[in-house]
């Protein structure tokens, strides 16, 4: 009797810009309140709260001669030389962003055709039944890609797909808002494909969890005017209510992870690594700390999230649906310092953004693939 194929993860890629913007960077910016006016605070002290609160000390951002889709293309080609399989072979092109291609000098969005359409165009491929579209949802977008892609390996219709987050913040922020210091660019793209059930243990995404709370909490990130008076009504730049937000998530992300390991009839005490959203670093904390209370343990030390949750916002920043794909390329690497993954590991991934949408996946790292699979 046939099984259910899983759905494993073949390869990874990620595009980190090579443009890197210090905090100091922003010590000599003008920094306004929403009223237009400066705060009472000098810069210095505003950059050093920011840093201390999210743990960004750097982050990345493109050159004027890139957009989203050219870095989404260029993780993409990289994943699929990596992955060894013919690009004609895919049935899903999938490409989680939010805001299209912005130019830096015309800020607003380009969306027709989908940035997926141009990632395919750019790869050559020819196949028509390789079906290219785009998932806008937020900071968890490339999590609901691959959770779509891995729908359709389920169902049939799909056996090899390309998932891509890729975003250009630094376009959308609004360069005299405080919190425009938190954005960043980035790539990342994963190729799935279905494998086989083997063995007993059931390998590749085990189970997932997704919810929206769009009634009372659809307007805690938007588009928005700048703060800068002189600015105001010829462009809008992402805004957000960075309090309000950071008690969603906090409340929110913990219950989505639990449901996940549920359905997928795990423990936390099983997950050998957590893949969490890089939006800031005491939020994050927060938010695993909860996990584990829901879990039935309080005052977990913070050694143990540490060897549990690899980070990279200090010097990558929050890059939206890229930090996620981008985190598990370099831990694929061996390129964050005392994180690991191996056949066998439990991983758990977490999102939470726009929407407000939340989602968290299960995933067991399979072993490697047989050659000419």
């Amino acid at each position: 009797m046939p099984t259910t194929p899983r759905t494993v993860i073949a390869a990874t890629a990620s595009y980190v810009p090579t443009r890197v913007v210090p905090n100091s960077d922003f010590l000599e910016r003008p920094l306004l309140g929403p009223d237009g006016r400066p705060f009472a605070k000098s810069n210095r002290e505003i950059v050093a709260q920011l840093e201390a609160i999210t743990g960004i000390r750097e982050r990345r951002w493109v050159e004027d001669d890139q957009v989203t889709s050219d870095i989404a293309l260029a993780a993409a080609r990289v994943a699929l030389e990596r992955s060894g399989i013919d690009p004609e072979s895919l049935d899903r092109i999938i490409v989680a962003h939010n805001f299209g291609d912005v130019a830096p000098d015309n800020r607003r969005s380009d969306l027709v055709p989908s940035l997926a359409a141009r990632v395919k165009h750019g790869l050559g491929i020819e196949n028509p039944w390789s079906v290219a579209f785009d998932v806008a949802f937020g900071c968890p977008g490339w999590l609901q890609g691959v959770l779509l892609a891995h729908d359709a390996i389920r169902l049939g219709e799909a056996r090899r797909a390309l998932v891509v987050g890729a975003e250009t913040l630094s376009r959308v922020s609004d360069p005299t808002d405080r919190d425009g210091m938190i954005y960043s660019d980035g790539a990342g793209a994963t190729i799935l494909e279905a494998r086989a059930s083997n063995g007993s243990e059931p390998v590749g995404i085990l189970a997932s969890a997704t919810r929206s709370d769009a009634r009372d909490h659809a307007r805690l990130l938007w588009m928005g005017e700048s703060h800068d008076r002189e600015r105001a009504g010829r462009e809008l730049f992402l805004k957000m209510e960075g309090r309000k937000l950071y008690k969603y998530a906090c409340q929110v992300v913990p219950e989505v992870v639990m449901r996940a390991l549920e359905r997928a009839g795990a423990s936390l005490g099983e997950v050998s690594k957590i893949l969490i959203h890089q939006a800031n670093a005491k939020m994050d904390e927060a938010i695993v700390r909860r996990v584990f209370e829901l879990a039935g343990r309080d005052h977990v030390p913070l050694e143990e999230i540490e060897r549990l949750v690899p980070m990279t916002i200090s010097w990558l920043g929050n890059s939206s649906v890229a930090t996620i794909p981008t985190l598990l390329d370099l831990l694929e690497r061996g390129e964050i310092e005392g994180h690991a993954i191996a056949p066998g590991d439990l991983l758990v991934f977490a999102s939470v953004g726009a929407g407000m949408n939340a989602n968290a996946m299960v995933y067991r790292v399979p072993p490697p693939a047989s050659p000419g699979r």
